[in-house]
């Protein structure tokens, strides 16, 4: 697979490839509580190796903590728990930023590096891409369109999930090329799309049903008008005739007088 895959749990070693990875940044999670930086990464394959309890399930946590659903939504003391907690000054915050090597424009930047933070404190949790903090669905829709799948992450495999994934059926295995392939971010745009275009649509059918309701009343109003102007007319006529009658009563009344 071209994107990153990490292969750990194993007692002494850890083996990598890191196809898009550049270097990961950590400070204050987990046991790492001063910052250190691992790079660079090959292009092929990395390993990690140590005795058990110097950090490396730890280092590969890190990278989930970025990139996976696996520590989504935490409530305030799961953060907590992934502060540093050893000797020295309490540690308020930790990060772990991961840089990619962008250069085969996998991720859609205009930049050769790709620079994403994870920053994270008792009352915090936020993210940070190329410096600019941004919402955390902007992050993951930007991870799933390179291949970095949410809800499958083929991209870490765990100890004892290569057999699983061997004997899984076809219609899991499809699901998971179409995973790698990227293409389940833009299934569920198109979802969503369809459901705006469909709420739209509902939208339009109710304006257009008050369009109709405004034009039938248009015409009521221009026949109502029409029936005043026949009206204005015949009481002008009234009113004139009226006018003459009395004026030539009036005139009547005067020379009876007079005579």
């Amino acid at each position: 697979m071209e994107d990153m895959h990490l292969m750990y749990g194993l007692s002494e070693c850890n083996a990598a490839e890191a196809r898009h990875l550049y270097a990961v940044i950590i400070q204050g999670f987990k046991s790492y509580r001063e910052q250190t930086i691992v790079e660079p990464f090959d292009p092929r394959h990395n390993v990690v190796v140590g005795r058990n309890g110097s950090g490396k399930s730890n280092f590969f946590y890190a990278i989930q903590f970025v990139l996976s659903d696996e520590f989504s939504h935490l409530r305030p003391e799961q953060r907590q728990a992934l502060l540093h907690e050893g000797t020295g000054p309490r540690v308020l915050n930790a990060y772990v930023e991961i840089i990619f090597d962008n250069s085969d424009g996998r991720l859609p930047i205009d930049k050769d590096e790709v620079f994403l933070r994870r920053v994270i404190g008792a009352k915090k949790d936020q993210y940070f891409l190329n410096k600019k903090v941004v919402p955390r669905s902007d992050v993951m829709n930007l991870l799933e369109s390179a291949g970095f799948s949410r809800s499958n992450p083929y991209y870490i495999v765990k100890q004892g999930k290569i057999n699983q994934m061997a004997t899984a059926p076809d219609s899991y295995r499809l699901k998971l090329l179409r995973e790698v392939a990227g293409t389940r971010v833009y299934d569920e745009r198109r979802e969503e799309s369809k459901a705006i275009l469909k709420e739209t649509e509902g939208k339009v059918d109710k304006i257009e049903e008050f369009l109709r309701t405004i034009e039938e009343r248009l015409k009521t109003l221009e026949e109502e008008k029409e029936e005043l102007k026949e009206y204005q007319k015949w009481d002008k006529m009234r009113r004139s005739l009226e006018y003459t009658i009395h004026d030539r009563e009036l005139k009547e009344t005067r020379k009876k007088l007079d005579d």
